[in-house]
Formats: structure tokens, C-alpha cells, sequence
């Protein structure tokens, strides 16, 4: 996952997606992207193989542009195909970083799809270059592929011993000339699911790209599991050692599609529903209930439900917004948050406002979002979030601000509110967000989610951190991007 400075949010920073058992293959995996596109903006690519050899394309920019065209698709043969979709970090993109990565090793090609970060990669990287291994990219997925070209055995027992070295969180799909493998970490941070369409069996990120191409949900890939797909059926194997699995908190708050349904939970009904425990958790005297759109629209019904007041869209959102078009001075910068949103006077005028967002990262975005309600005319604004505070960085996919730049670590609740110019401010607490998963609460000894932007707990050694990497990490993010 990726920080944008430019809207203050925290991005996902990818997308897998495989198939097997199906002609046009790749064309399925195109739609399948397609409707993982939130997942990752910046790039995408497509690995399919016909029986015979490897064909693929990557390219930077959306699904619906890479792959619109005729000639790109018609090369794209064969009944089975992987694909991904990333963001960058700032600044330009390097085609170099875009994946599925390819590598031909002694066994054959092998192409791999990773949504995650590894947490000992450099640590890694420095020991395989000294060993004599030529990196092409700086994408720490580069690394498996190396330590499967240093392993024996078959090609699947190489990607186990790969993965026995490294330490962090991902769900990666690789494809091999009679393969398709999915795996999860043991900790199961990322998601991964699986799916059927007819004879083809599909691995996702989210459920929501079988829908679009009219599969069927089978189950999510368990933590620690891995799944081998051939043309003759599924083999499940448990290669790692059983850990409590701890799956990320924020894709229920904020990454996972609305539609997409994980661990059998719905992701919109599991927002609803903490927006009815913030309601119960922190009401406020108000006339109406706003989300900041999109992703605080499931939360603010839950919240207008539990509260009794009624929901309105007090924020409209362009949906047809780039990049900005202009010379970014500083007072286009200023006003930047308007080619996004804007307030609507009709329905905010007069009114006593709870403004619902999912997040506040550094507060700047909440700080114009605040101020545009107000200049629509509303009477009070009372601002509302469906996640806790977040008051630590993140080291297993999500290129977050240093703690100091993270609005929460430096301010309390009423900093916080005078900061964004809110007549109340209050989130949602842990405690209530697990509840809203169906838990009791959080149980400090063993939590069930992967919560450290709230807790600073990190379950997950942070090899590369610890040992002072963590300037060269943050390079190479930005190369990758």
C-alpha cells in the first residue's frame, strides 16, 4: 500500500489475479483487473501461457487503457494467465518495477503476482547480490524469484524453501508452464480468494473480480495456506509453521471494494456496521449525517441508522478527475481538493453536520473538507471516523508518513478538532471497531487483526527496520514506484 500525499490517503498498492482451464484466459484476467483497478492505478500486467511459451504485456496506466487494444490482447494467448495491478509511490513511475514478474530458471518460466511487503527483502537483496545475482528491478518480489533460482527440487518446493526466507506479508499467484499457485502468509495480512467459472479455477485479491466475469466464490485461501492448480484439480498444502492469524484490519475500514465479501463477511455491511458503533460510541446533537465520499458512505449509513438522524449527500464527488491538468502553484494546490469533491449548499445550508471519513492520516485533506462544508453554508460541523487514531507507520505493504507526520501521534482528539476546524472530533475505539467484526473486543494478548497503525504492535519482525535499512527501503520504494 502506498501513502498519497496529494488526496492524504493510504493506498493499496496491489492487485493479483490468476486463471486456469479457460480460453482467453487473459481477457478474463483483463476484467478481472478491471474490477480490482481500486487496488492499484498506477500500472498493470498480464503473464499467459498457451502450452507452448510465455506471452505477456505490462505497461503503466489503468486496465481499461493497456488493454483496450485488439492487437495487445490477440498476443496474449492461452488458457491460463496471471495479472496485477500496482500503485507507485511518488513521483514517476519505472516501467521496470511493473509486474507479473518474469524469470526463466532451469525448470522452466516462471512468472509471480505479489500484493504485500517484505519486511527483510534488502536484508535479502544484499546477501543474493553478493552472491552474484543481477537485480532488474527494485520491487523486493524480485527477491522470491532469486531465491527459487538458488533452490532444489521441483518448482513448487522451490517457491516453499524461497518462502521459508522471508519474513512479511503477501498473497502471491505464480504461474509455470502446468501451474497456477496461490499462496498467503502465514499471518494471512493480505487477502487472497478463490473462485470457479465452469471447468477454470481463478485466484483473486477480492471476490469482486469473479463477479464481473460471472464466477462463482469458492472460499478465501486460508493464512499459511497454498493452493497448486492444474488442469486436473486443486492440491491445498500447509507449508509454514501455524501462527495466529492476524489479516489487516483497513481492508475492512477503507482498501477492499464495498462488494467484495471476506472471510465470509461482507465488506459493506461490515462498514455499516462500524458506523453504528461510532454512533453509539461518540453521538453528537446534529441534523444530518455526510459522508466524505466514497469510502465513508457505508460507515455514514451506519451511523445515520444507529444515530436516527438522516443521511444525505451533503459532499459531491467527481469521479472524472486525473491528474491535475494545471501548473500546480501553491494556491492550485490549495484548491486541488475541489476538482474532487465539492459542497452541496441545498442540502448542507443551515444544518448541524456529522461529516463521517474513514481515515485522518496527516489531517490535511480533512482540514479543506471541514472547510468546505462550512463555506456550504452548515452550522457546525462534527466530524466522525470509522478507524481509530493513527499513530504508527506501517512496514507490511503500506508506504505510510513517518509517525511524526501522522496528524494522531502528535495531537490528541481536541488538537486534532481545532486543527480541522470541527466542532467535535472523535473516532471510533479499537475496541469498538473489533466489535463491529463480530469480536468481543480486542483481547491485548491475542488479537485477532493486524492493528498496528492503532497499537504499535508489530507481530511480523521488521528485519530490514531493525538493522538500520530503513532510508534504503524507502528509496527503493520510491525507485519502484
Amino acid at each position: 500500500m502506498i501513502y498519497d500525499p496529494a488526496t492524504d490517503r493510504l493506498r493499496e498498492a496491489c492487485a493479483v489475479f490468476g486463471i486456469l482451464g479457460t480460453t482467453d484466459a487473459a481477457a478474463h484476467a483483463a476484467l478481472g483487473l478491471h474490477a480490482l483497478q481500486h487496488r492499484g492505478q498506477e500500472a498493470t500486467g498480464i503473464v499467459s501461457h498457451d502450452g507452448d511459451r510465455f506471452n505477456a504485456h505490462r505497461d503503466q496506466g489503468h486496465v481499461g487503457d493497456v488493454f483496450s487494444s485488439p492487437a495487445v490482447m490477440d498476443r496474449l494467448v492461452g488458457d491460463a494467465a496471471i495479472g496485477h495491478n500496482r500503485y507507485s509511490t511518488t513521483g514517476e513511475s519505472n516501467p521496470r518495477n511493473v509486474q507479473p514478474l518474469f524469470a526463466d530458471l532451469d525448470l522452466g518460466g516462471v512468472a509471480v503476482a505479489h500484493n504485500g511487503n517484505l519486511t527483510n527483502a534488502l536484508t535479502l537483496r544484499d546477501e543474493l547480490i553478493r552472491k552474484g545475482a543481477i537485480f532488474q528491478s527494485t520491487t523486493d518480489t524480485e527477491v522470491i524469484l532469486h531465491l527459487m533460482a538458488h533452490a532444489k527440487g521441483r518448482m513448487v518446493d522451490r517457491l516453499v524453501e524461497a518462502l521459508l526466507q522471508v519474513v512479511g506479508a503477501y498473497s502471491l499467484v505464480l504461474l509455470t508452464r502446468q501451474k497456477l499457485v496461490g499462496v498467503r502468509d502465514p499471518y494471512g495480512v493480505r487477502p487472497l480468494v478463490l473462485g470457479r467459472r465452469g471447468d477454470a479455477h481463478i485466484l483473486a485479491s477480492e471476490s469482486c473480480a469473479f463477479d464481473i466475469i460471472g464466477a462463482e466464490l469458492v472460499r478465501d485461501i486460508e493464512p499459511g495456506e497454498m493452493v497448486v492448480i492444474t488442469r486436473e484439480g486443486i492440491e491445498s498444502f500447509r507449508p509454514f509453521r501455524p501462527v495466529q492469524p492476524r489479516p489487516c484490519l483497513f481492508e475492512y475500514v477503507y482498501f477492499a471494494r464495498p462488494d467484495s465479501i471476506m472471510a465470509g463477511r461482507s465488506i459493506h455491511e461490515t462498514r455499516k456496521a462500524i458506523g453504528r458503533e461510532l454512533a453509539r460510541e461518540a453521538p453528537a446533537d446534529a441534523d444530518i449525517v455526510v459522508p466524505v465520499p466514497d469510502s465513508g458512505v457505508p460507515a455514514a449509513l451506519g451511523f445515520a441508522e444507529g444515530a436516527g438522524l438522516p443521511f444525505d449527500l451533503g459532499i459531491i464527488r467527481n469521479h472524472y478527475v486525473g491528474r491535475t491538468f494545471i501548473e500546480p502553484t501553491n494556491e492550485i494546490r490549495h484548491l486541488g481538493v475541489r476538482l474532487k469533491h465539492n459542497g452541496n449548499r441545498a442540502v448542507l445550508a443551515g444544518k448541524r453536520v456529522v461529516l463521517i471519513d474513514d481515515s485522518i492520516v496527516r489531517g490535511t485533506t480533512s482540514v479543506k473538507i471541514v472547510q468546505m462544508v462550512r463555506e456550504a453554508g452548515a452550522r457546525e460541523v462534527h466530524m466522525r471516523v470509522a478507524s481509530p487514531p493513527i499513530r504508527h507507520p506501517c512496514f507490511y505493504g503500506i508506504d505510510t508518513p513517518t509517525q511524526a507526520e501522522l496528524l494522531a501521534s502528535r495531537m490528541g482528539e481536541e488538537g486534532m478538532a481545532s486543527y480541522i476546524d470541527a466542532d467535535s472530533l472523535a473516532f471510533v475505539s479499537l475496541d469498538g471497531l473489533y466489535r463491529a467484526l463480530g469480536e468481543p473486543g480486542r483481547d491485548p494478548n491475542n488479537p485477532r487483526y493486524l492493528d498496528h497503525y492503532f497499537t504499535g504492535e508489530y507481530p511480523i519482525p521488521l528485519v530490514d527496520e531493525e538493522g538500520g535499512n530503513r532510508a534504503r527501503q524507502l528509496t527503493l520504494l520510491r525507485e519502484a514506484g
